[in-house]
């Protein structure tokens, strides 16, 4: 998501934004945004060197193991029968304090936030996405956003 154009981040321009008084969202750790039809968790080389790191393994073999080449950039492998991402395990993900980028800015992407309905589509399969969790500020959805050009 590093090369996303800015022009394609919904971000707030205008007090009238639809999410301009914020969102309700909280994580559950419920795993469902780890799994589901086949896709791509990007994953930088920074991330692939600190994860690495975090499980005692070289980059080389780390990314033999865990890692895939899409044209120039790198994505996560998948589990082949289920689609889940290969750290996901018991619907918890073992690398959670170090996931990737993509994953710490879910479901803050430009696709759920470019209208209410996206958004209620993405609460379908999101638990966090719930009335009666928190209220995030429209100040920090802009942040995550932004942080996906970094």
């Amino acid at each position: 998501m590093s090369e996303m154009p800015k022009k394609l981040l919904p971000m707030l321009n205008e007090s009238d934004s639809w999410y301009a008084e914020g969102l309700n969202f909280e994580c559950t750790g419920c795993g469902q945004c780890c799994t589901g039809a086949p896709g791509y968790v990007w994953i930088s080389k920074a991330e692939i060197l600190l994860l690495a790191e975090h499980l005692n393994l070289s980059v080389e073999v780390f990314s033999q193991r865990y890692v895939r080449k899409i044209g120039d950039r790198f994505s996560l492998t998948e589990h082949p029968k289920t689609y889940d991402c290969v750290f996901l395990k018991e619907k918890k993900c073992q690398v959670y304090a170090l996931r990737p980028k993509q994953c710490r800015t879910f479901p803050w992407w430009p696709q759920n936030l470019k209208s209410q309905a996206e958004w209620q589509e993405a609460a379908k399969h999101c638990e966090g996405i719930r009335l009666d969790k928190p209220l995030v500020s429209a100040e920090t959805i802009q942040q995550q956003l932004a942080h996906q050009l970094e």
